[in-house]
């Protein structure tokens, strides 16, 4: 398996596995830990240190928006808080987005109803912080196609990215050069100041 076929594989099946338990589904033992081996095997190339998870929901309930992220310890451990890269998996069309993004949780529990709005703000003002790497990651609004705090937290977050259709999955080669741009953007904006001096923080 390789990055592109495991990313592939999370498109194309979750949305027959979500009418499905999770429990031991294969799916989601992808999405826990094949995909994460892949993309640990994409990194290899680059400088770490970098921690991997992926997530098809908690429980026995599968997420709206399954996700696969890269986080580097020195800023966040989690998709909760801080910023990372992830990649997303919208609901309602084949594809998928590679995202520079904000924590969602933590917004939402400072912010409340405010999160959205908060995190757009601040997407905009960190995207001006990384106006250098916009051409390479031009991608600056996204849709996941579900209704509900979490999604649309995840679209708010969002500062720049790429997004793939089934067809583009197929290039490797592309899937590691990209993510070794959206790498070079996340260590970019660590450089800058990451999420100091944003309001409200």
């Amino acid at each position: 398996m390789s990055l592109g076929h495991a990313l592939r594989r999370i498109v194309e099946e979750y949305p027959l596995a979500r009418t499905e338990p999770p429990a031991g589904h294969p799916l989601a033992a992808v999405i826990r830990k094949g995909a994460p081996d892949e993309l640990r095997r994409a990194l290899a190339g680059l400088d770490g240190p970098f921690l991997v998870k992926g997530s098809p929901g908690r429980g026995t309930r599968w997420a709206a928006v399954p996700w696969l992220a890269v986080f580097d310890p020195a800023i966040t451990t989690s998709a909760t808080r801080g910023y990372y890269l992830v990649y997303l998996f919208p609901a309602h069309r084949e594809q998928v987005h590679l995202s520079l993004a904000q924590g969602t949780v933590a917004a939402i529990r400072e912010h409340g109803p405010r999160a959205g709005a908060y995190l757009r703000a601040s997407g905009d003002a960190l995207r001006a912080r990384l106006a250098d790497l916009a051409e390479r990651l031009p991608v600056q609004s996204i849709e996941l196609g579900s209704a509900g705090e979490l999604p649309e937290g995840y679209e708010g977050a969002h500062i720049l990215g790429l997004s793939y259709t089934l067809a583009e999955l197929g290039d490797e080669r592309r899937l590691r050069t990209d993510l070794a741009t959206g790498i070079a953007a996340y260590r970019a904006l660590k450089a800058r100041g990451g999420l100091c001096g944003l309001p409200g923080l």
